[in-house]
This record gives structure tokens, C-alpha cells and sequence, in this order.
């Protein structure tokens, strides 16, 4: 019988790890776990404007270690140490292969019950990047995509045991030259590493600090 998971407490246990221990390495089938979370995060419209770049090699890690350098060096052994970690990434633009992707998928993947289902779908989602396009807020939309992902993943690797630490801070346009990024047309967003920490986690010893419930929910 399945143990019922208690999500205010893995909440309450959960912390950004500030120092891993590269000695301990995620297993395969845990970080399968986490592809798959990545992969059906939500996302507006089913618009999946994202990809993943997972490094767990250390020539892989030293790429998104490129990113790192000057005044974001204090991050350096965070994405050095730790097993995994993840660049999450934003497309720089919906444009119409990846909207033909998506709706070829859904057909596929047995979403639409007649042709009218299909190309609604096709005007709905259109419709909303058709919008952003003439808001000028493509980029920041397909971000605030990514962030969805980015809680998915946090909250997953905790519940599965794991650290994580996530990142704004490095160099996205040395992150997209190290890896490419820029001809694919994809963007750095945010860093996640992903591991055990280490002794050296001083923020693991710290009570954690968070503002009083009526402070930040209202019921009405």
C-alpha cells in the first residue's frame, strides 16, 4: 500500500541548497522521474515554449560553468559539484514549425475527436501568440512558461529526496554560447543544480523564514 505523500511538510524541509556533495550521484531512474516532470509541465495554451539541457558530465557542467565566471562566480562549485544540472530554456520565438509541432502531437496523441476540435485548437493557441506578438511580450511569455516548469521540478526533486539550488544568477549569454543556443533558437532562463548537499550547505542549518500565512494568503 502506498504512503500518502505530506506536501506541507516536504514544503516546510525543502531548501536551496547552497553546497552539494559531488560524491553522490542521482541515479538514472530518479532523474528519469524528473525528465518526465519537465516534459508535462503546464504550459499556456499546450505552447511548450521550453527545452531542457541536462548536464551530468563534467565537460557538460564546465560549459554551463562558462556562464559563471566574474560576479556570478560564487555559483562556479554549485554547478561544478553538483550530480545534475539543468538549464532551462525559452524559445526566443512560437513561430509556425514549433505551433505545426505542437497541434501534429495532439492530433497524434488522440486530442481532437473531429477536424473542427483540430483547427480550434490551432486558432485558440494562434490567437494567444498572434497576441503577445503585438504586445512585444513573446519572450516574457514563453519565460513565465518556464517558470512553471521550474516549480514542477523543484517540488519534485524534493519530494524525491533531492536538493536543488536555482539560479538567475549567471552570464544567459555566455550559457547560449557555450551550448549553442542561439542557433536553435532557444535562451538561458534559469539554472537548476540538482544533487545531495554537502556539510558545507549553511543554509540547510538555517530555520527557514518565510512571512506569516495571513501576510501572503487572503480567503474570501
Amino acid at each position: 500500500m502506498s504512503t500518502a505523500v505530506n506536501l506541507s511538510e516536504i514544503a516546510r524541509r525543502r531548501h536551496t541548497s547552497k553546497a552539494f556533495d559531488p560524491s553522490r550521484t542521482i541515479p538514472a531512474e530518479t532523474m528519469d522521474q524528473l525528465r518526465t516532470l519537465l516534459r508535462y509541465a503546464p504550459s499556456s495554451v499546450n505552447s511548450q515554449p521550453w527545452h531542457f539541457v541536462i548536464a551530468s558530465s563534467e565537460a557538460g557542467k564546465a560549459k554551463v560553468a562558462q556562464g559563471t565566471q566574474g560576479p556570478f562566480a560564487y555559483n562556479t562549485p554549485k554547478v561544478m559539484k553538483a550530480s545534475h544540472v539543468v538549464v532551462l530554456c525559452a524559445r526566443t520565438d512560437l513561430d509556425d514549425a514549433h505551433l505545426s509541432a505542437l497541434l501534429e502531437q495532439e492530433a497524434a496523441d488522440g486530442r481532437f475527436a473531429t477536424p473542427e476540435a483540430k483547427a480550434g485548437q490551432a486558432n485558440s493557441r494562434g490567437g494567444y501568440v498572434k497576441l503577445h506578438r503585438e504586445l512585444g511580450d513573446t519572450a516574457v511569455w514563453a519565460q513565465k512558461q518556464v517558470y512553471l516548469a521550474l516549480g514542477e521540478l523543484l517540488l519534485g526533486a524534493a519530494t524525491l529526496g533531492l536538493d536543488a539550488c536555482p539560479m538567475e544568477g549567471f552570464d544567459a549569454a555566455a550559457v547560449n554560447a557555450a551550448l549553442g543556443l542561439d542557433a536553435r533558437g532557444l535562451t538561458a532562463v534559469v539554472l537548476v543544480a540538482l544533487g545531495h548537499r554537502s556539510d558545507e550547505d549553511f543554509n540547510a542549518r538555517l530555520p527557514k523564514s518565510r512571512l506569516p500565512a495571513e501576510a501572503v494568503i487572503s480567503e474570501i
